[in-house]
């Protein structure tokens, strides 16, 4: 009998420490985010491991529906693709970090887990202009250092209240599973490009835009960035 007390002990402990890391209302690996104001009939659309040779076509139809988005680029397709990092700027939407190289964070190094996100600071910073406030973890993982790290760097994290999957399904799935997911203050997750894949085939994504965007705007929502999201103006 005794030993069931450290069994028991080690499971809940596993259990913490597995929602401390991919959690996303998780707030002890750094300051984060997952959700935004719930009085406000606004969400924001969010973009991971950009920018990929198909990030215009996504600009296009924000462009259209003259809606903003905010794209969390890794540094090393910042570097592979300048002149679409800017574009993504320069079209008004907002640039998140990312990483460099799109690790798993856990179990790295306090100093690798900085590295990692300050050659993607740097590296968006040189070629866009803009300076990222916000970091989203590679594939929502976190770890010790991270916190050191986002304060050093000036970051707050944000994680989201939905994410599309839109890597593994198909379009109808992404749009269904989005549009149920929206509310007052959600960040919807959806990926421009595929980690560090050169030409990756989004158009799963591109088509699951191209449906969502109008059918969110026909239920009332207002599209902000994450800045703008969680910060409202009074």
């Amino acid at each position: 009998m005794p030993i069931l007390v450290p069994l028991a002990t080690a499971g809940a402990a596993s259990s913490f420490m597995a929602w401390a890391v991919r959690g996303r209302s998780a707030q002890m690996f750094g300051r984060s985010h997952w959700h935004g104001p719930r009085h406000i009939p606004a969400l924001a659309l969010t973009f991971d491991d950009g920018p990929s040779e198909s990030t215009p076509q996504i600009l296009d139809i924000l462009a259209e529906y003259r809606i903003p988005a905010t794209f969390f680029q890794c540094g090393a397709n910042v570097d592979r693709l300048p002149e679409i990092a800017r574009s993504v700027f320069s079209a008004g939407h907002e640039i998140g970090n990312h990483s460099y190289t799109h690790p798993y964070l856990f179990l790295r190094s306090p100093a690798a887990i900085e590295i990692e996100l300050r050659r993607a600071q740097e590296a968006i910073i040189r070629h866009t202009g803009a300076t990222p406030d916000h970091f989203r973890p590679p594939f929502g993982a976190r770890w010790f250092g991270l916190r050191s790290a986002q304060d050093k760097l000036r970051l707050t994290g944000v994680m989201w209240s939905a994410i599309g999957y839109d890597w593994s399904r198909r379009a109808e799935e992404v749009v269904a599973r989005m549009a149920a997911a929206a509310s007052n203050g959600a960040i919807l997750c959806l990926h421009d490009g595929r980690e560090l894949g050169e030409r990756p085939d989004v158009r799963v994504t591109v088509e699951s835009v191209r449906r969502l965007v109008p059918l969110l705007l026909e239920r009332g929502y207002k599209f902000e960035t994450i800045g703008r999201l969680l910060c409202p103006k009074t």
